[in-house]
């Protein structure tokens, strides 16, 4: 397959899906997870994307980010088409032009909670004092004050979530992709945090796609998407 290149005009969406479909399994065996799923995500925007429990919500984000496989259709980043690369050349793009918020929060328990939110950093070669500088900044921002030093087991899950936040944010990406972001916070936390991811998108053009079933949270979005297993459906405009 030919990679789909790049002569990119401003007007390009940053993030493209073209008939989408993931199945599991084999042969006549297969089950649909979704399928004829398209969309786009313009730099600076913010689109929810709500569905039903087992719908795949978690999964087509994986797809967004390359870190799941599919069966048919493209998904295009200013676009590079993630199906023409390797596993190598995926890993390269991610740590480049993606911030990713796991439900699960994938926080290493090995380093400190500064040591996680700096990891992009560490490996874009980008830890120097301005890094550093940035680090503290995006830990006082999701509200873990003080707690550079402790070690993840010594935190509790909504303190984990926001080391998660903290680490996604810190190096600036293009694209944010969150899967329920706020599900372990508390209701006023749960708005900091959204604030925060809000402020990104908008001061620095971040294409921000959340995965929530937040009523608040979806209606802050620009676009409220319903992933359903047979599409996309645009489900509502924010006020």
């Amino acid at each position: 397959m030919a990679a789909h290149a790049s002569s990119l005009s401003p007007h390009r969406p940053l993030l493209e899906v073209q008939d989408l479909a993931k199945r599991y399994g084999e042969g006549d065996a297969q089950t649909s997870v979704f399928e004829h799923v398209s969309c786009q995500v313009s730099a600076g925007e913010f689109v929810a994307i709500i569905g039903d429990s087992g719908v795949g919500k978690s999964t087509f984000l994986n797809c967004l980010a390359g870190l799941d496989s599919w069966q048919q259709g493209h998904v295009l980043h200013q676009g590079v088409d993630l199906f023409t690369l390797d596993e190598t050349q995926r890993a390269i793009w991610r740590r480049a032009h993606l911030g990713f918020v796991f439900q699960a929060f994938h926080v290493l328990p090995h380093l400190d909670v500064a040591q996680n939110v700096a990891l992009p950093l560490m490996l874009l070669g980008r830890m120097n004092a301005e890094g550093q500088q940035r680090v503290q900044q995006v830990i006082n921002a999701v509200g873990l004050q003080g707690l550079g030093p402790r070690l993840p087991q010594q935190l509790s899950g909504g303190q984990l979530q926001r080391v998660a936040i903290a680490r996604a944010l810190v190096h600036s990406p293009p694209l944010l992709l969150a899967d329920e972001p706020t599900g372990n916070l508390d209701p006023s936390t749960a708005r900091q945090i959204m604030d925060l991811l809000l402020q990104q998108t908008r001061d620095r053009g971040t294409a921000l796609v959340l995965v929530t079933h937040s009523s608040e949270a979806a209606r802050r979005a620009d676009r409220v998407l319903r992933l359903t297993a047979s599409g996309m459906q645009t489900e509502a405009t924010a006020a």
